[in-house]
């Protein structure tokens, strides 16, 4: 494998495909021991395998491996925990603390809420 160039293998494969209430997977299982490494693509050759709810699907394929370049490798090592992150959501909010809104009195002497604009240090009357 040179330091630009891809190289292609094909390896046989066991497809299994889970559409249960307990478990929704799809798993690719090389029959002859091939491994994948960072920047690798696979690509199962067939039609999709559609599992009904329900039922578990196992169907042996073909896979189509197409291996990095040392250069691809170095780079999916380096860039690959950025690229995860993106998965990752993340909130940074401030705590915000209610403030009572001044009471005023009504010829009945009912007490109501005294309504005003609200601004960023609370209602303004």
């Amino acid at each position: 494998m040179g330091l630009l160039t891809k190289e292609f293998e094909t390896a046989p494969c066991v497809v299994e495909v889970s559409h249960r209430f307990d478990s929704l997977h799809a798993h690719v299982k090389f029959l002859n021991g091939a491994v994948i490494n960072p920047g690798d693509e696979v690509q199962v050759q067939g039609p999709p395998v559609m599992a009904p709810y329900g039922e578990v699907v196992r169907e042996e394929r073909t896979a189509r491996i197409s291996r990095a370049s040392k250069l691809e490798q170095l780079w999916t090592r380096m860039t690959g925990d950025f690229e995860f992150m993106e998965l990752c959501e993340f909130s940074f909010s401030e705590e915000v603390e209610l403030q009572a809104a001044p009471r005023a009195q009504t010829n009945a002497g009912t007490p109501q809420v005294a309504q005003g604009a609200v601004g960023e240090k609370g209602v303004t009357a």
